[in-house]
């Protein structure tokens, strides 16, 4: 009888003994697949500017921001110096900055400091997503896991991209880029369905996103200052009407 019941009980705590590596690994996925067909797109913008597949590469594998690397290849076709180059990519990259703090809300005080350090890079919308979806403190080896097969994806799409050119017909590439969208539903739907201030909060994003994009005077904002000014706003207004409960988290983790 004993041993029928600790056969049971391991067999409940199985799916949670994979090793916080092996989910993001797992779990990453699908964010490579899309991550490839995007980056091939941008290998072959790349191409077309005369980046070589090694310059390409190295460019996808530091930034690893699509929005960021087009506006980048943009600036290099028009001759543009260092110091704007640079600029411009800090400013379209800005909500990094914003994801890295709350993320870092939700690391144990007890995790080494050193993981502050390297977190940032692990730090996309797709990532970030997953990554403050975990329950309770997150392991930094679940985004390290994640961000492995991503960058693989994303590094590898860019070189295919330059090296094979337009072999690959547009509306292909058009058609892979759309799972991303899919997964950013797949990463939304779930909580809202459960909670329905989160609900709410995703509706009004949704809403002022799209207010910011056909408004006058508000549409000419550019998209990483849209982010960072819709973030702090409807963010700041849900913590200040329903602060998370500390306590209850702790109690989740343990």
């Amino acid at each position: 009888m004993t041993e029928t019941v600790k056969k049971t009980q391991e067999n409940i705590a199985q799916p949670h003994a994979v090793p916080w590596f092996v989910r993001g690994l797992r779990d990453g996925v699908p964010i490579c697949m899309g991550y490839f067909a995007v980056s091939f797109a941008l290998g072959i913008t790349a191409r077309g500017i005369g980046m070589n597949a090694l310059q390409a590469g190295l460019m996808s594998m530091g930034m690893v921001a699509s929005a960021g690397e087009f506006a980048a290849i943009v600036l290099i076709s028009s001759g543009a110096g260092v110091i704007e180059m640079i600029s411009t990519c800090v400013v379209v990259n800005l909500r990094y900055f914003l994801m890295s703090c709350s993320l870092s809300q939700k690391l144990s005080p007890d995790l080494p400091f050193y993981h502050r350090f390297l977190l940032p890079y692990c730090i996309t919308d797709e990532i970030f997503g997953l990554s403050s979806a975990v329950p309770g403190y997150l392991d930094p080896r679940y985004s390290y896991g994640m961000t492995i097969i991503s960058v693989a994806g994303w590094t590898c799409g860019t070189v295919l991209g330059v090296l094979l050119g337009n072999i690959m017909p547009p509306f292909i590439v058009n058609a892979l880029s759309v799972s991303l969208y899919g997964m950013f539903l797949a990463i939304i739907i779930p909580p809202s369905r459960k909670d329905r201030f989160i609900a709410a909060l995703v509706a009004i994003s949704m809403a002022a996103s799209g207010l910011f994009s056909v408004l006058p005077l508000l549409n000419t904002i550019s998209g990483g200052f849209k982010v960072i000014i819709l973030t702090i706003l409807i963010a700041g207004a849900a913590a200040f009407i329903k602060p998370v409960d500390e306590s209850a988290g702790k109690e989740e983790e343990a």
